[in-house]
Order: structure tokens, then C-alpha cells, then sequence
């Protein structure tokens, strides 16, 4: 979800009324993706580099997810989504954790659809933390690190209940995905769109579902084994 400093920069606005813009878009898309038969969507919401940004930007974006989980449960609820959170959780603000808890618990019986939210994410500390727990498991006698392989090695990421992604977007032009889910976005299908994130809405949703549903996803294989199958 990228592009709200710029679009706050664009026009005149401080940086962090394009996040409060960006929430929206998060609000819209999450609508769009539910109503388009999409059962699991995940945002990257924050990384563990965001942490560098200035001290003000950080509290504000943290007051910004405080109020959106408080808006957002009975929607959840309603909607019957489960949220799902990925990353360095005892890293947050200890009042963020608590209110991520709370909406966890209140949506985990639910699972038709599931909102992931990336917080204080990033790939490759994912995969130095599942590392770390495959090698305490090994010595632990509980797994044998000569057989290990990526289904093996699932259950120790972040995302050990949710499936790879099919589809990554990425707003704002930006053509890169700046460490997010890149083991599991190994085979996944990249759509690159200019439009920045708070002005992301359905119709920009729905173009990249279609242009996703044009693809031929074929795993390594030629086009005429999957003709063949």
C-alpha cells in the first residue's frame, strides 16, 4: 500500500494526512476484495524498516491502527473476517498488541474470509526467525534439518496458517516488493499499478483481478503440459 506520502505531498498536506487517506483506501479495498469472492487478502501495513522513519510519523501511524481496529471489529464481525496478524508482534506498542489481541480473539472462529495485516513485518527477518526456531527444533531432536524442504519449513514462518499468495499488487508505480512475502510470493502474479494508495478503490481492485484472471499460471511447466493436463 504505496504512495501516501506522496499524495499528501502533491497536495500541499502533511504526510500523515495521507495516511489517514490511506486507511480508507484499506477500508474500500477490504469491502471490494470481500464483495469480488477473494477470501484472503493481506496489507502491508508496516515493515520493520518503517521504524526508521522520523518519531512523529511513527506514533501517528500507530495512533492511526489503534483507531482502526477500535472502528473496524464490529465490521469484521458483521462481515464474519477474521483478522490475522504477521510479523514481529511483541516488537508493537504494547497497547497496539493488546488491541490486536482483542480483535484476533474476536474474529478467530470465523473462516470464510481472513484480513492478514504485515505489522512490523519484513521477509527476511521472517526467514533469520524461522531459521532460528528450525535450528532450536533440530537440536531439540524434533526436526531433522537433512530433510527439511519448503513444506517443512512453513510451519515456521509468519504465515504458517495461510496459503502463498496468487496475487501481489503494488500501488503507486513503485515496481519493486520491498521485502514483503518474498518466499511466498515466489510463484505469485505481480501487477504494478500507478495510482497511488489513497485513491485506490474498486474499480482499481477490480483491474487487477481481471488482469490476474488473463495470466497463465504455469509453475515451471511448458503451456502444453497444462493443455495436456
Amino acid at each position: 500500500m504505496d504512495g501516501n506520502g506522496r499524495w499528501a505531498k502533491e497536495r500541499g498536506l502533511p504526510r500523515i494526512e495521507g495516511h489517514r487517506c490511506g486507511a480508507e483506501a484499506v477500508k474500500r479495498t477490504l469491502k471490494a476484495a470481500q464483495e469480488n469472492g477473494v477470501e484472503i487478502i493481506t496489507l502491508y501495513a508496516f515493515s520493520v524498516e518503517n521504524w526508521n522513519r522520523p518519531k512523529v510519523e511513527v506514533d501517528a501511524l500507530m495512533a492511526l491502527l489503534d483507531r482502526f481496529l477500535v472502528d473496524q471489529l464490529s465490521v469484521l464481525i458483521k462481515r464474519k473476517i477474521r483478522l490475522r496478524v504477521v510479523g514481529r508482534y511483541k516488537e508493537l506498542p504494547d497497547y497496539i498488541q493488546h488491541r490486536l489481541r482483542k480483535s484476533e480473539a474476536a474474529t478467530a472462529k470465523f473462516t470464510e474470509h481472513t484480513l492478514a495485516l504485515a505489522l512490523n513485518y519484513g521477509a527476511r527477518t521472517e526467514v533469520v526467525d524461522a531459521v532460528k526456531a528450525i535450528a532450536q527444533a533440530a537440536q531439540a531432536g524434533s526436526v531433522d534439518p537433512n530433510t527439511l524442504d519448503y513444506d517443512s519449513l512453513r510451519p515456521y514462518l509468519y504465515t504458517n496458517d495461510l496459503p502463498d499468495p496468487d496475487l501481489v499488487i503494488r500501488t503507486s508505480g513503485e515496481a519493486r516488493l520491498s521485502n514483503f512475502l518474498l518466499l511466498q510470493a515466489a510463484y505469485a502474479e505481480i501487477y504494478f499499478t500507478p495510482v497511488l494508495w489513497p485513491d485506490f478503490d474498486e474499480s482499481h481492485f477490480k483491474a487487477a483481478l481481471a488482469d490476474y484472471s488473463s495470466r497463465e499460471r504455469r509453475y515451471g511447466k511448458t503451456a502444453e503440459q497444462l493443455q495436456d493436463s
